[in-house]
């Protein structure tokens, strides 16, 4: 396929699909203006390696691999990165203990490890099939199968120690 059909095709599919993808780099950054910010570099990335898709079916896993690793790199550089000194956390810091009676999914999602917590975010956030997880992740349908089960349970184990509490 010439290279011209093949941006117009990347093209239309960024643009088609542009919620999804804010949904899955929103996920990994929790940060709206962080998740824009991907959105742009991964569409800019995948314009200029292009050349790297060999077939077009794939497009959307060869996509959704460029944000996952996007959001990846973001969220390494973000964690080297010193937001506050000690002293003034010091100062803002009340000494009270938050309790919450609640169960909140997002912060179950937060203490799986990162490869538990991609198969969740796109089995059950994106709708991904696990074929497809599969292909973003770029491994095997039966390992992904495996990961989704270990997340599952890790999450019930998360639940059942807030219902604890």
């Amino acid at each position: 396929m010439a290279n011209k059909t093949k941006d117009k095709m990347i093209e239309t599919y960024l643009l088609e699909d542009r919620q999804m993808h804010y949904r899955l780099a929103f996920s990994y950054v929790k940060n709206q203006e962080d998740a824009l910010d991907i959105i742009q570099e991964s569409a800019c990335k995948a314009l200029l390696s292009v050349d790297s898709l060999r077939d077009t079916a794939q497009v959307k896993s060869w996509y959704c691999r460029i944000i996952i690793n996007t959001s990846l790199d973001f969220l390494r550089k973000r964690k080297r990165m010193v937001v506050m000194d000690e002293q003034l956390l010091c100062q803002l810091d009340t000494g009270a203990v938050d309790h919450y009676s609640n169960f909140d999914v997002n912060q179950a999602l937060e203490q799986l490890p990162e490869e538990y917590r991609s198969v969740i975010v796109l089995r059950f956030f994106e709708d991904l099939k696990l074929a497809e997880i599969a292909e973003v992740l770029q491994e095997n349908v039966s390992t992904i199968k495996t990961r989704l089960y270990r997340s599952l349970k890790l999450l019930r184990l998360e639940i059942d120690a807030e219902e604890v509490q």
